[in-house]
């Protein structure tokens, strides 16, 4: 193959992405220099914090450039290699997705078995997302068993994980949020405890799901549901803030919880988080993981979209909530 695909940020959206936000450029595949493999990616993840990447502003990551390939995780498999130990055939983990062929230092992909978990599971439930979930929810914000554990986007890729993961490690009741019947009936069929879709009324559906309170509260969504968790949170209640999807699209500066006085009394914690600040759990978080797949106590969801000519759809449904589970791209 001589040809590559790529997706580049054509233009930085004003509120939602549009196609015009994107544009599908033809290049030749990449020839590895020393110490460089080439990959053909095989699947990529796209994900909610992209989208303040497409804004030029200083962040905890670059923006994307403009006319240029946007990135993010992606697995595929090695076809050409100049870098000693990377052989032409391992499946890799690496961050340059968006692209059929990606090349990059061998020191910036990390080999993966195959035949442990579909390559996919390496986005999903072993990855990033997998592990977002744990130590956010384990570290961050501490949760201990026997407590209460709301979860907002519970059927999205680190909601369902959070969720399960609490009830394996001992949560007393875990309740979680999502758009549709459809999504509340999987998390009852994930083993949430209760769960409501959020356009009947957040703060009213919380009171009822959790009626003694809140003791951790693992946000995705910020806004209403940030607000309706600190009503509902209980004494000296943590709140692990991975993501605000409610404002990502905003074009107007979005109102702070109304009801933010509560910290004060409640003794309150509310904190945001990182994955990449918590690697020092990765290996308790592959060990627990790996044995509850094995053992069947732990489930995941994949939404794939096949092409890569179809990413930017598969990105802009992410916003739209149409996954459940992960949202991958096929490439």
């Amino acid at each position: 193959m001589t040809s590559n695909r790529e997706i580049h940020l054509a233009s930085r959206p004003q509120g939602w992405p549009t196609d015009d936000t994107f544009r599908l450029v033809e290049t030749e595949v990449p020839t590895p220099g020393p110490g460089q493999i080439v990959v053909r990616n095989q699947y990529m993840s796209v994900d909610p914090y992209m989208r303040g990447r497409m804004n030029d502003v200083k962040s905890y990551v670059a923006p994307y450039a403009l006319d240029a390939p946007l990135d993010g995780a992606a697995i595929g498999e090695v076809v050409a290699s100049e870098a000693e130990g990377t052989a032409v055939g391992s499946t890799v983990l690496h961050g340059l997705g968006w692209r059929e062929y990606a090349l990059l230092d061998a020191t910036a992909a990390r080999p993966v078995d195959p035949s442990v978990a579909p390559v996919s599971a390496y986005l999903s439930v072993l990855g990033m997302t997998g592990l977002t979930a744990y130590a956010g929810l384990l570290e961050v914000a501490a949760m201990k068993p026997g407590e209460t554990v709301f979860v907002s986007a519970a059927a999205g890729a680190v909601g369902s994980l959070v969720g399960q993961i609490a009830k394996l490690k001992g949560a007393g009741r875990v309740v979680g949020s999502a758009g549709s019947p459809a999504k509340v009936e999987r998390l009852l069929a994930l083993g949430f405890d209760a769960a409501f879709d959020y356009h009947d009324g957040v703060r009213e559906s919380l009171r009822a799901a959790a009626p003694d309170g809140v003791d951790v509260y693992f946000d995705n969504v910020g806004g209403d549901h940030l607000e309706a968790a600190i009503s509902a949170m209980n004494l000296h209640g943590r709140a692990a803030i991975c993501g605000m999807i409610s404002q990502y699209n905003a074009t107007e500066p979005s109102p702070a919880p109304r009801n933010l006085a509560l910290v004060i009394g409640k003794r309150l914690t509310l904190r945001g988080f990182l994955v990449n600040d918590h690697n020092d759990v990765r290996a308790a978080f592959v060990r627990d993981v790996a044995g509850w797949l094995r053992e069947g106590t732990l489930s995941y969801d994949e939404t794939i979209v096949d092409g890569i000519e179809n990413a930017p759809e598969a990105f802009i449904g992410v916003l739209r909530g149409d996954n459940l589970g992960k949202m991958l791209v096929k490439v």
